[in-house]
């Protein structure tokens, strides 16, 4: 290992001894060119994924021009020095000419030095926003000469493209591994899914002779099951909450989730309430249903007692009838996904309700007591042992995130050495 030295700047620790520190703008220059007229060039835009070629086909939020768009070229860098403290990635090598927002900031190397290597370094620092404590306005921005200002690190031109060229391999090998656990996980998913759709249509006994249920979601079933439509065995409940927030728990559906006391599902987003006063009643078995995403899989039976949106529709189970977690994996399924689009109406896909008139006149799957019973306890067991398999899949993602940093690091501050 080299011998080191303190860099002075806190988010390195020590370097090489052979390595400089200089201000930023002596590594790097702004460059700005307008393009003012655009004539159907490549529109550039940075994400977690880099510096990439928009789709311009895919939809999503468009400026009415691209006029006035600057141009940027292979091997400078973009960066976002503006809503520092918010935007989920502020650094990105170009690899393709193009024009992207004047909004970005684009840095040319002076000196010879290496856009890679300066590319893995500001990737450091963007992983963890070292430099959101400097950003003092109320936009955590920064100007080109805030940023000159900065010190970094200056390892010999030859030893940058050695640190990039091993980065680049290296983090090649790690996101192929990160790619295939994603595949693995949604392969559990896809699982988790089919079996959930199997056992409240088809039942647990292989053997059992079939039927036509006459219902095109549900398709075959057992011969001793029927259908029955939702508003047979649930009817709509319409209480409103009259107290006050800190003498009711608040609950929140989560797509494809279910419904969970709000805040306990932390990867969740969404608004907080001010208020719940006319919040509608939530009971025990209940089942939640988000009239605008029950397409989506909006749909949940709740665990808890509490109050949630009035912009929901809550159910009443007939409990003399049906088994609610049950019914719970009943709306987990791509055919009431479905069912709730084909019964929906509206002008944009965001905004298709599936009211309660509709809703309730869906076909589902209908066996008796005992059954419903054994297929909730069944799918129970066997969606916690999927979940468990999932759960130690993401923990690997997140430890591969981890490392991936943490290489990212060793190298670009000089602790350890390309062999």
């Amino acid at each position: 290992m080299a011998e080191m030295k303190d860099s002075g700047i806190e988010w390195c620790g020590k370097i090489p001894i052979s390595w400089n520190v200089m201000p930023n703008k002596y590594v790097m220059h702004k460059k700005k060119e307008i393009c003012p007229k655009y004539n159907g060039e490549d529109i550039l835009s940075l994400t977690m994924d880099g510096v990439i070629v928009r789709d311009l086909d895919a939809g999503g939020k468009m400026p009415a021009s691209f006029d006035g768009y600057q141009r940027v070229h292979p091997h400078n860098l973009l960066m976002c020095l503006f809503d520092y403290d918010v935007t989920p990635r502020c650094i990105g090598l170009i690899q393709n000419e193009g024009l992207t927002s004047p909004a970005y900031s684009q840095f040319v190397m002076k000196n010879g030095n290496d856009a890679r290597y300066y590319y893995y370094y500001y990737l450091m620092i963007d992983n963890t926003k070292e430099l959101l404590h400097l950003a003092k306005n109320l936009r955590h921005s920064f100007t080109e000469d805030q940023l000159g200002i900065i010190n970094t690190p200056v390892p010999p031109v030859e030893i940058q493209k050695q640190i990039a060229k091993y980065l680049d391999q290296k983090c090649e090998d790690i996101d192929a591994v990160y790619v295939e656990i994603e595949k693995q996980i949604e392969t559990l998913e896809e699982y988790k899914k089919s079996i959930i759709t199997e056992a409240v249509t088809k039942g647990l006994d292989p053997d059992v002779e079939m039927k036509d249920s006459g219902i095109e979601w549900i398709g075959m079933i057992p011969k001793d099951w029927s259908t029955i439509r939702i508003g047979h065995v649930f009817s709509l409940r319409n209480e409103r909450n009259s107290l006050p927030e800190d003498q009711v728990q608040l609950l929140s559906l989560y797509t494809g989730i279910g419904v969970f006391p709000q805040g306990e599902h932390v990867t969740a987003s969404g608004n907080h309430a001010q208020t719940v006063d006319g919040y509608k009643i939530v009971h025990k078995n209940d089942i939640v249903v988000n009239i605008i995403l029950a397409w989506m899989g909006a749909i949940g039976v709740s665990d808890y007692d509490g109050v949630t949106s009035p912009a929901y529709d809550i159910y009443i189970p007939d409990l003399s009838k049906v088994v609610p977690h049950y019914f719970h994996y009943v709306f987990r399924t791509a055919g009431i996904a479905g069912e709730c689009y084909k019964y929906g109406r509206g002008i944009m896909m965001m905004r298709w309700r599936t009211y309660s008139q509709e809703f309730k006149q869906i076909f589902v799957p209908f066996p008796s007591l005992e059954k419903q019973q054994e297929i909730a306890e069944y799918l129970d067991k066997k969606c916690a042992e999927i979940d468990g398999a999932i759960e130690e899949k993401k923990q690997q993602l997140e430890t591969l995130e981890q490392y991936k940093k943490s290489v990212i690091y060793e190298y670009v501050t000089g602790k350890k050495e390309v062999q």
